[in-house]
């Protein structure tokens, strides 16, 4: 059977290319595709614990049953949801994935209602250093379908899991210059403690689970952000070692 690979962030760096195409048996499994591209990118192999898989944009463990025309990513921590197992809508209410400038002030507008004794607002602003260094721009990718689920999926549970009313989750993708909104978080609630929890809460989540990576651009050079480590509930590709490699 034939597959789909996608690599993202730091692992295209390492693998030298965004997509490729793998031949296995018709009984292969995710373990076959990680240990022919440890065998291909021998850096991979001290980066295991920090991996994650996913088919068809899911989260998978190695033990997942492939099928022919699967597509499987290969994702490092991202720099940016959780899969709550719960039906979500075809179309998409809560989060948007976007290139252009993101405008807070009009998706305020649109998300408060009469009712509500609350709205927090997060945005998460491109800064112009990094560790000393100064940073001319950012530029940010994603697995723009499983992030976009994931998005909605993280909206869907801060719904369930808190008192608010509304949410929407904003992201932007590609290159965002200093001062520029990278992402925003907009909570509508009857009360206020229950917007801050809830938006404190999905930008958290969301930097640790939502497949978007970004990459630091300064003077000497460009260097893909360091995630942060994916949950325990999120399965990876084995291993203890977590060391990054410097690119």
């Amino acid at each position: 059977m034939q597959v789909r690979i996608l690599f993202f962030g730091v692992l295209k760096d390492l693998a030298g290319q965004a997509t490729d195409s793998l031949s296995l048996p018709s009984d292969a499994t995710l373990r076959e595709v990680f240990t022919h591209y440890e065998r291909r990118i021998p850096l991979l192999i001290g980066l295991k614990a920090s991996i994650a898989m996913s088919v068809n944009q899911e989260y998978a463990t190695l033990e997942a049953k492939l099928k022919d025309g699967d597509e499987i990513a290969l994702l490092p921590p991202v720099s940016g949801g959780l899969d709550t197992n719960t039906d979500i809508a075809k179309s998409i209410h809560h989060a948007e994935i976007v290139r252009e400038k993101i405008d807070t002030q009009q998706v305020l507008d649109n998300l408060k209602y009469p009712e509500d004794g609350a709205a927090v607002a997060f945005e998460g602003v491109v800064r112009n250093n990094t560790r000393g260094r100064r940073t001319l721009y950012l530029d940010y990718e994603a697995y723009e379908e499983m992030a976009l689920k994931q998005l909605e999926s993280l909206s869907v549970q801060a719904l369930s899991d808190f008192k608010i009313r509304d949410v929407a989750i904003v992201h932007r993708l590609g290159r965002i210059e200093i001062g520029e909104t990278s992402v925003l978080i907009v909570v509508a609630s009857a009360h206020r403690a229950a917007a801050f929890d809830a938006c404190r809460w999905l930008i958290d989540t969301l930097k640790k689970t939502v497949p978007i990576w970004k990459k630091e651009y300064f003077e000497d050079g460009a260097v893909w952000a360091d995630g942060e480590p994916f949950p325990p509930e999120i399965p990876k590709a084995e291993g203890t070692h977590s060391e990054r490699p410097t690119i």
